[in-house]
């Protein structure tokens, strides 16, 4: 069902990421037959992203970031006035995927010539969420749990994660974060661009 006819307005945040999307894919000079064609994205839900009637999930995110060759964090920080050196914490930019209980927070967002940027990342317990490819290859991330437990897997090799622990490694292909409760899971993420 569109917001429209729920009775509610877009997300701020989703009109300014539609907005940017349809921007990126214009640069390109792709049409959304061709887009729907490099991400595997459906014509119907890229038309509905760009147009702010529908909040993308974080998979879907990350496909149209591999297509682009960016982080998402690259993605929503060119959402986002200039990055300040310093950001409070009242200022650091939130996106949450509503369907998959994802919360996204840009704690360092990322900056140009620099490589490194921070994120938080919060789970909602039983949360599932698979990636089908790094948004740029050979990616360098460290995980580190800060709070309840995560379940990372990358490679074919599954790695179980509790409280301080952190998983360091390059994404070269599918990733999977899953939450198995039965609280939620908070945790750190540095990513290292290579």
């Amino acid at each position: 069902m569109k917001r429209e006819q729920a009775g509610t307005a877009p997300d701020p945040v989703d009109v300014r990421l539609g907005r940017r999307l349809a921007e990126l894919r214009n640069e390109h000079g792709w049409s959304l037959g061709e887009l729907a064609e490099r991400s595997g994205i459906s014509r119907s839900t890229l038309s509905r992203a760009e147009r702010a009637e529908t909040s993308p999930t974080a998979s879907l995110l990350n496909r149209l970031c591999a297509v682009y060759g960016r982080t998402m964090s690259q993605l929503l920080s060119e959402i986002e006035a200039e990055p300040a050196p310093l950001v409070r914490a009242a200022d650091q930019p939130v996106w949450e995927d509503r369907a998959s209980g994802f919360v996204r927070r840009s704690v360092s967002p990322p900056h140009a010539g620099l490589r490194g940027e921070l994120v938080e990342g919060r789970l909602a317990a039983g949360a599932d969420i698979s990636y089908d490819r790094p948004p740029v290859p050979g990616l360098e991330q460290h995980i580190w749990v800060l709070e309840g437990a995560l379940t990372v897997t990358a490679q074919d090799a599954e790695h179980r994660l509790g409280e301080g622990d952190c998983l360091r490694l390059r994404v070269w292909g599918p990733t999977r974060f899953r939450c198995p409760g039965p609280e939620d899971a908070r945790y750190a993420l540095a990513v290292v661009r290579p």
